[in-house]
């Protein structure tokens, strides 16, 4: 992230955590950041550090202020009269709700009964939630909220827009055909066990074909991550498709086709 916000020449922030610990020592931290070429203003730079608690919850006053304080002297502002946009947190499947969705609103404000075009999903907004669980019927700029009505779990990292209703299923159609023609051309070719192990012995690699469905989808994304670190020169994971969701039966059809193995979280 340090070399990302470097890379933009954005502003940085470091929230040095965990201090009610009794190990603790944010000055290590701080000299550990040298590394990185972030120079902290404690030890003769310009970077603010904050050090904080997240489970006593101390401190997070001082990194409010100190981002407030970034913001006003980098002159930042958003237009609340405008339509919304920003980027999706998280998204999940909930048992009574249907597809839940947290995004954080970056410009614009977001209004109940909004079309929004997440990804290659979309929906109307039907009920709007913020971070202490109160109803909304709107969300100005920098607001993280809870929505509902889209009509599939959207991935994290997504940007999301509102649009038009007639624009809303066209881009929705096209961003979908684009996410299936990458998928077919994944599991494309079949994968059998003796072709792995034939595999296997011309390159040394023997792939696992794999499948991953979870309710949440940062949980799918650390499972998926987790398994491919692990791969090896001898074993690799070749995971043929991740989502949100039940496994349904086109699932098991994919993995009977390709001999993989489903994970279900």
């Amino acid at each position: 992230f340090c070399e990302a916000a470097r890379a933009i020449n954005g502003p940085i922030i470091i929230a040095i955590n965990k201090i009610d610990r009794p190990d603790a020592k944010a000055d290590r931290v701080r000299q550990e950041l040298l590394q990185h070429e972030i120079v902290t203003e404690e030890m003769g730079g310009d970077v603010l550090s904050v050090e904080v608690s997240a489970m006593q919850k101390t401190n997070l006053d001082k990194l409010e202020e100190a981002i407030i304080l970034q913001s006003e002297i980098l002159e930042l502002a958003a237009n609340p009269e405008r339509d919304a946009d920003g980027v999706v947190i998280e998204s999940r499947v909930d048992r009574g709700r249907g597809v839940v969705a947290t995004v954080l609103v970056q410009r614009g404000t977001l209004h109940i009964g909004d079309i929004v075009v997440a990804g290659s999903e979309w929906g109307r907004v039907r009920a709007m939630t913020d971070e202490r669980g109160k109803n909304r019927k709107d969300a100005p700029p920098s607001s993280p909220v809870e929505i509902l009505g889209l009509n599939n779990p959207p991935e994290a990292g997504e940007d999301f827009v509102v649009v038009e209703n007639e624009r809303a299923r066209e881009i929705s159609e096209f961003r979908s055909k684009r996410t299936r023609d990458i998928a077919a051309a994944r599991s494309a070719a079949p994968v059998d066990v003796e072709q792995m192990f034939s595999q296997a012995g011309e390159d040394g690699v023997q792939n696992l074909p794999l499948l991953i469905k979870g309710d949440v989808h940062g949980s799918v994304e650390a499972v998926r991550s987790a398994l491919e670190n692990l791969s090896t020169e001898e074993v690799a994971a070749q995971i043929l498709h991740a989502g949100v969701g039940g496994i349904t039966e086109s699932d098991i059809v994919l993995a009977g086709a390709s001999n993989a193995q489903i994970i279900g979280l």
